[in-house]
């Protein structure tokens, strides 16, 4: 059986590494907000090309904290793409703040900048857009965009660890959000996630909101949250950051493959030489994307779908989102993700682009 993902294999070229930065953690006596996170802040920060990093307990929470520092207006709205994953919609509810869906490009899965000036009004404030399956958003109109109508832009980078667009790193246009979920590209062995930003006033305001709205233990500025990158986390992903683009490289390598190898049957990632993208997640679409589904079980290939339902769509958002979205609907509902793991082989990834084939 060829499996979509499995976590053991994925992290086994670290266990060895993990356990000396465990036992240094262990040894070291201090377990929140010490010197591993410190040092995986720095490292990623620079990794990234961003001036401040600011370990917090998951993206989600990122997310939250990124709009909260904006101190927009109540009520404000913000812009999202129809399509993301939901974390991304809860993060504006959360914030007290109103979600505005934007369809996505149908060829990129991306939020499509030609759509977001007519979803502005008067009550925009920010623009949160979503680097997804591993591809950069197409930055420069968005950009554009935003300084036209004197609007904040925060990047969803869950995705999009060492992605990048004309060069540049995803999580430096804006303020990024990172997850360091276990199978992101750069996973922990549990939650975790990072806001970067190159605002002083933003880095502050997120390190407050962190930690109980602090900066100064027991002295309380704002009404703040405890999501703290853990310690031992933070000294995993130190670990997993050295080979991070090896990571990538093979992820990329692994993708070329489906790429030249699989038929026309099926529609595949859009490649252009703006993006540099890494591939956390290589999705086909196929309108019979649940029969081809099966068919890959019976031949002993396990896939994902991401994801099966679009935001719109659910129990938890009936009454706060409305709309129709076809575009959002029609990725949904004939998206299917493919096995393309750091434990797996080209071997392997051939036997999948032959099942395909033979659908």
């Amino acid at each position: 059986m060829i499996e979509y993902e499995n976590l053991g294999k994925l992290n086994a070229p670290f266990f060895e590494d993990y356990k000396k930065a465990f036992d240094a953690v262990l040894s070291g006596g201090w377990y929140i907000l010490g010197g591993a996170v410190k040092n995986f802040e720095y490292e990623f920060g620079h990794y990234v090309g961003s001036s401040h990093c600011i370990g917090v307990g998951n993206c989600l929470d990122g997310l939250v904290f990124a709009l909260k520092a904006l101190k927009l207006p109540a009520g404000s709205e913000i812009i999202v793409p129809s399509n993301t994953y939901i974390a991304t919609i809860l993060a504006v509810l959360h914030a007290g703040l109103v979600p505005v869906l934007v369809e996505p490009d149908i060829r990129t899965y991306t939020i499509d900048p030609k759509r977001i000036p007519e979803a502005i009004t008067a009550k925009t404030g920010a623009l949160l857009v979503v680097h997804l399956y591993g591809k950069s958003c197409d930055m420069d109109p968005i950009l554009a965009t935003a300084q036209t109508h004197g609007l904040a832009v925060i990047e969803d980078c869950a995705q999009s660890h060492g992605a990048r667009y004309k060069g540049r790193m995803t999580g430096t246009f804006g303020i990024g959000a990172f997850s360091f979920y276990p199978t992101k590209n750069l996973g922990a062995l549990g939650d975790g996630g990072a806001i970067t930003t190159g605002d002083e006033r933003i880095a502050t305001a997120v390190r407050r909101l962190r930690n109980y709205g602090s900066d100064i233990k027991y002295h309380n500025e704002v009404v703040g949250h405890n999501s703290r990158l853990d310690e031992v986390q933070a000294a995993f992903l130190s670990v997993k950051l050295r080979r991070l683009d090896e990571i990538n490289a093979h992820k990329q390598s692994l993708a070329r493959l489906y790429l030249d190898g699989l038929k026309e049957d099926f529609v595949l990632p859009a490649v252009d030489a703006d993006y540099f993208d890494v591939y956390h997640i290589f999705n086909v679409r196929h309108p019979r994307r649940d029969a081809l589904k099966d068919h890959l079980l019976k031949n002993e290939i396990k896939t994902d779908v991401h994801y099966p339902i679009a935001p719109h769509k659910q129990k938890a958002m009936q009454g706060i989102l409305s709309g129709s979205y076809p575009i959002s609907e029609e990725i949904h509902a004939t998206t299917l993700s493919l096995p393309i793991s750091f434990f797996h082989t080209e071997s392997e990834v051939r036997r999948v682009i032959d099942a395909m084939n033979s659908f």
